[in-house]
């Protein structure tokens, strides 16, 4: 505080006396540079005159708040503000002379106006021009940075080559900027070469031998940033990108904000938008159950159920600190919500009764699932422990305690199952549906692929591969599979919750399958390393269970539309013998609760369509 006021002060001085030799400076160019030639009634006017002209500079100064501007962040606001303190100042000067001493001549009004205004201005821009002219000097005398291509001369792209052009913090060196404006072919940003457009990129790389790619343009659909990312991966460079409007909206574009290039701007698509605000009627006002809470399903469904006003949200789940994680942010974000948060197993029959019977919630999301395939093919008791009697108790209870919907979160491995986990879950589903034919309660299931930054995706595995220099492994060259994000396939699975009639399987369109192979190779490109040179890569085989393709929708199941093209419906797979089909369950059940070591005899009797040691894994899709 001190050294601002201290600064404050001599920058009011220097003002101060600026401001008057700018109009004493005027009255001597008037008279040719001859101070006897002057008048003297004008020399004593101006002389006079001082102190007024002093504090009504100084009160404009303070009132536009120039003293209070950070010197190194200076722009074309404080040029507008000094201009308007420069102006006002000339026309009290104006004003003050006539009225209180005599007219002077009108050059010396025009002149000493336009001195002033260049004198207050120079000072405050000095700073910056100082740091630039030092920073490039310090960029000579240590190599001058890395060589870098700016994609994007907008407003994002102008922030960013300004905070880099000034600050001796960032080894970087941009070279030249790019942009798709022919407006701007040829011209110069920040005193960066505008020097072609995208297709221009490999060449400008050799030219300027670039290192590194930025690209800055928020704006840019999904599909022009995919369009431009392949370009980037073909020229070695390592590619940083700013990640949205956001940044450019509240103006604060810099260095800190560029990050790697995520995986969804290398798929390609547009974000799939849901308009909740028009379907979410249904949990206003709902005491609302979420298991396995905690979890990256969970969480990401309990932060959209919270906006949505539930009067009571409860979260679930088996692992404290998951559940703390999103009790604290929920709090945070949500500090009007009823929230209760409670650890417990959907295994614990006891458990589940105490919480229906204390919460009673009218609906319930039930996330809470082993989920690993590997680990499940290792531990398969484990997943049919959790995964189908965690489910049944679950349900059970919802049945018995006048839940209204049940929704099950399922998943493309359900499908023509070749892992215990995907069996586990397609039992799952077999539950639901037979338990909705003579319950209330309107029990449906969601089925969708892989989520991306889920626990456990493979895309953080690969960024830690990259960043240790590998190897990166990939199962299988050919192996395919569904992507979407967290918000986007929770936002769908709330959808589909709305058109829920009971015994519905909502298939979730999950786009257009991914090539893991060709994900991993990109990435490597996009970090500034050639694949199999710098980074290899190692082909490890399918793992126990992994199919080369997930499918969405078994041959059987039919399928039908929705008002969302990207919710579709499962037709329910008849059960002939739901008693025979219940003992069938309650075999299995004991089975597992003595840990027998074949158990997958028994899920093979239950789901027909089940194939163990992956033989639907070597087909490939039509």
């Amino acid at each position: 505080m001190y050294h601002w006021v201290k600064v404050a002060a001599l920058l009011m001085v220097y003002d101060a006396v600026a401001a008057n030799l700018a109009y004493g400076a005027a009255l001597w160019l008037r008279f040719d540079l001859r101070y006897s030639a002057i008048p003297a009634d004008y020399l004593f006017t101006w002389l006079r005159y001082i102190p007024i002209h002093t504090a009504v500079t100084l009160a404009l100064m303070l009132g536009m708040r120039l003293y209070r501007s950070i010197w190194r962040y200076v722009s074309f606001h404080e040029l507008e503000l000094v201009f308007f303190a420069s102006l006002s100042s000339a026309l009290f000067h104006v004003v003050g002379t006539c009225l209180f001493f005599q007219r002077m001549p009108v050059s010396y009004y025009i002149v000493g106006g336009l001195l002033e205004f260049l004198a207050l201005l120079a000072i405050r821009f000095s700073y910056r021009l100082l740091r630039l002219f030092k920073s490039r000097s310090l960029g000579s005398s240590r190599g001058r940075g890395v060589n870098t291509l700016l994609i994007g001369a907008g407003s994002a792209g102008r922030m960013l080559a300004r905070e880099i052009v000034s600050s001796s913090h960032v080894r970087m060196r941009i070279c030249c900027a790019v942009d798709d404006n022919p407006n701007k072919l040829g011209r110069y940003m920040e005193g960066i070469p505008v020097a072609g457009s995208r297709q221009d990129i490999p060449s400008l790389v050799k030219k300027y031998e670039i290192q590194k790619i930025l690209l800055a343009i928020p704006t840019a659909t999904a599909r022009q940033k995919k369009e431009i990312l392949d370009i980037c991966k073909e020229t070695g460079c390592e590619v940083k990108s700013l990640p949205g409007m956001y940044q450019l909206v509240n103006g604060d574009v810099s260095v800190s904000q560029l990050r790697d290039v995520s995986v969804e701007e290398l798929l390609g698509r547009e974000p799939v938008k849901v308009q909740l605000d028009s379907i979410m009627e249904y949990v206003q006002d709902k005491v609302i159950l979420v298991t396995g809470g905690g979890g990256s399903i969970g969480s990401e469904l309990c932060r959209q159920l919270a906006a949505h006003h539930p009067r009571q949200l409860i979260i679930l789940d088996i692992y404290e600190n998951n559940a703390y994680d999103i009790q604290q942010e929920l709090r945070h974000d949500y500090p009007e919500l009823d929230l209760v948060v409670l650890i417990g197993s959907v295994r614990d029959a006891a458990r589940m009764e105490d919480v229906f019977r204390v919460y009673r919630p009218a609906i319930v999301y039930h996330a809470a699932a082993h989920k690993h395939v590997p680990l499940m093919e290792d531990s398969p008791n484990e997943a049919i422990k959790n995964n189908v009697f965690g489910t049944f108790q679950t349900a059970r209870m919802a049945d018995r305690y006048g839940a209204s919907r049940f929704v099950l979160i399922s998943t493309d491995k359900a499908v023509n199952p070749t892992n215990i986990m995907g069996a586990s879950k397609r039992l799952c589903e077999m539950i639901i549906q037979t338990m909705n034919k003579n319950s209330r309660t309107e029990f449906v299931a969601v089925r969708f692929g892989n989520v991306l930054g889920s626990n456990g995706s493979v895309i953080p595995l690969f960024r830690r591969q990259i960043a240790a220099g590998g190897p990166v492994t990939v199962t299988h060259k050919d192996i395919i599979r569904y992507f979407m994000t967290i918000p986007e396939a929770v936002s769908l699975v709330l959808q589909a919750g709305a058109y829920a009639k009971g015994g519905e399987i909502f298939v979730l369109d999950m786009g257009s399958p991914v090539k893991i192979d060709d994900l991993a190779r990109n990435l490597i490109k996009l970090s500034g390393f050639t694949p199999d040179v710098d980074i290899p890569i190692v082909y490890t085989g399918l793992r126990p269970g992994e199919k080369l393709y997930e499918e969405m929708l078994m041959a059987e199941e039919g399928l039908q539309d929705t008002e969302n093209d990207l919710i579709h419906i499962g037709k329910p797979i008849e059960i002939v013998d739901e008693e025979l089909f219940f003992q069938k369950l309650a075999a299995l059940k004991e089975a597992c609760s003595r840990n027998e070591e074949d158990i997958r005899v028994l899920v093979k009797g239950l789901v027909p369509t089940y194939r163990e040691n992956g033989e639907s894994a070597k087909e490939k899709p039509a």
